[in-house]
Order: C-alpha cells, then sequence, then structure tokens
C-alpha cells in the first residue's frame, strides 16, 4: 500500500516553479504597525483580541489614505491573553528621499483614532512620536492565513531576535504567502520573500538589497518592477537613489513606467504580464495560472 502524501505547501510549489518575486509587494505608501499579543485570525485586524469595535474604526479611518494597518508581536510564544497591555506602535513612510520611521507607545488602541491618516499616508511626519533611526523588519507569520507563514517566518524571526531586539517582529499579512517567508524593511518599504536569517540580518545592517526583492510598496506593480530593473542595470541599491513618479497603463496592454535618478538619468520601462503554470496562490486554494510581469524594454530617456 502506497502511503498517504501530504501536498507540498504554497511555498515550496512557486519555490519548484521558480515563480519570480520583482512586482509582488503590497502597495501603500505608509505602514502603521501596531503591536497586538496573542493569536491572530486570518482577517488579524478583526480577529485578535483588538476590540472589535477598534478593529473596524481604524479599518475606517485608514481607508483610503494609503496607510496599511498590520498587527505586530515579539517573536516567541504567544499566551492567550486577554489583559490590558502597554503596545508599540510604529508609523513608517516610503517615499524616496522621505522615508521617515516613528514610534509611540499606547496603553489603548483608541488613542490611534486621533492619528491623522491622510496626512500619514501623505508623508507628514511628526504625527505619531520619536523619530526611530534604526530601521525595522516585520516578518510575516500569520498562520491562520497561510500555514506556510507560520512554519517558514517564524524561525526567521525567533533566530533574528536575540541580536536584533526592538528591529525585528512578527507581522500579519503583508502578502505573497506563497513566497514564505516574507518580510517587509521599514521605512524604505521594501519587501522580501524566501527570506532567510542571514538575509534578514543584512537588510537591517545595510538596508535594502535587490537579492530576493519583491518590490517597493511605494509604487505599483509594474512601478516595483521597474524599479527593480533599473537598480539592478545601474548596480544601485540607495533606496533614495531612484524613484518612479509615473506609470501609464497602456492601451494594448502592460505598463510604461517612468524612472528617474537622483543625478538627473531617467529610464522608460515597459512592463508586461506573462502566464506563467498554474499554482495555488495560498495553501489550500485551487490551483490558478501564475500572473507575472516582466521588462520588456528598458531605456534611457532625456
Amino acid at each position: 500500500m502506497n502511503a498517504t502524501r501530504t501536498p507540498a505547501g504554497c511555498a515550496a510549489l512557486a519555490e519548484q516553479l521558480a515563480e519570480p518575486l520583482a512586482g509582488t509587494s503590497a502597495v501603500t505608501r505608509s505602514w502603521l504597525a501596531v503591536e497586538q499579543p496573542g493569536p491572530w485570525g486570518a482577517e488579524a485586524l478583526s480577529a485578535s483580541h483588538l476590540d472589535h469595535g477598534v478593529a473596524k474604526e481604524l479599518a475606517s479611518l485608514s481607508a483610503g489614505t494609503g496607510v496599511r494597518i498590520v498587527l505586530i508581536r515579539r517573536p516567541g510564544s504567544h499566551p492567550d491573553r486577554h489583559r490590558p497591555v502597554p503596545r508599540t506602535v510604529y508609523l513608517a513612510h516610503t517615499a524616496p528621499g522621505r522615508t521617515w520611521l516613528e514610534r509611540t507607545t499606547i496603553t489603548n488602541p483608541k488613542h490611534l483614532f486621533d492619528l491623522d491618516f491622510t496626512r500619514a499616508g501623505a508623508g507628514t511626519p511628526g504625527l505619531l512620536g520619536t523619530p526611530v533611526s534604526d530601521r525595522l523588519l516585520l516578518v510575516c507569520t500569520n498562520g491562520r492565513r497561510d500555514v506556510c507563514c507560520a512554519l517558514r517566518g517564524r524561525p526567521v524571526a525567533a533566530a533574528l531576535a536575540p541580536g536584533h531586539g526592538d528591529q525585528v517582529w512578527e507581522c500579519t499579512h503583508i502578502g505573497g504567502h506563497r513566497f514564505a517567508p516574507t518580510a517587509v524593511l521599514l521605512p524604505t518599504g521594501y519587501s522580501y520573500g524566501r527570506m532567510s536569517a542571514e538575509a534578514g540580518a543584512r537588510l537591517l545592517a545595510r538596508g535594502p538589497v535587490l537579492a530576493n526583492c519583491r518590490g517597493r510598496s511605494t509604487w505599483p506593480a509594474a512601478g516595483q518592477v521597474a524599479d527593480l530593473a533599473v537598480r539592478a542595470a545601474i548596480g544601485d541599491e540607495d533606496p533614495d537613489a531612484v524613484a518612479v513618479p509615473s506609470v501609464e497603463e497602456l492601451p494594448a496592454g502592460g505598463w510604461l513606467a517612468a524612472v528617474t535618478h537622483t543625478d538627473g538619468r531617467a529610464w522608460r520601462v515597459a512592463v508586461a504580464e506573462r502566464i506563467g503554470p498554474p499554482r495555488p496562490a495560498a495553501c489550500g486554494k485551487a490551483p490558478q495560472p501564475a500572473v507575472t510581469l516582466d521588462v520588456v524594454s528598458l531605456r534611457t530617456w532625456s
């Protein structure tokens, strides 16, 4: 009798297919990371020990502002406690040349109702608390959303925590389960997939790198691809050097992204969709054709 085989997780299948990472980051210009200990559900903001009314109000206040809310917790065990605890909160803005990270501590999440989400999304600093100069790495471990995130993400966060203290947190869903372990580096907003503890340590030490990068959350998907393509072509990983001022959808399909450098150089990058082999976008989902974004052309422009 043949033994029953357990299906591979979505991350293993995506890795076997060598599904590209570029252009798969969440899209948001600012991030609000709120400490919420204990377990998280699939929709973590409304399925945790965070008061349901508070969660609903925060979701309403942030909608359409360019601020994405994630819950964070310290790496390690997560006792199912309901008692109030002081919470660390971070607010980050990701636009190149205007990145910043702020931190505060609150005793009641309702205090966040006073945050001007519109100005936070637009990049106005000084809205939350004390400026933070250190980089912050949020590693997705939301197993109720996708088991690959827990199985692959938690060991990475746990390995990084002893040497990096408050620079490393577990976080809720940031997209791209099939690329687990996934992480986002703040304040730049560059997201990563197929992470390792060694790669995480390098990100915290030196900032964004091109290896295993999914894109900068500041830009839409085609802009993420264009940003990474230009950086790879010129060998520049300075997060403040390259920007994507516009992404135009073309009538015949695809996109044309304008990319600029602080030294005056500029490029036009054509990006198109490619349909790849079917794979599940998340564990338990039916396989669907993989839609990836490829660079069709990269030309200098003046």
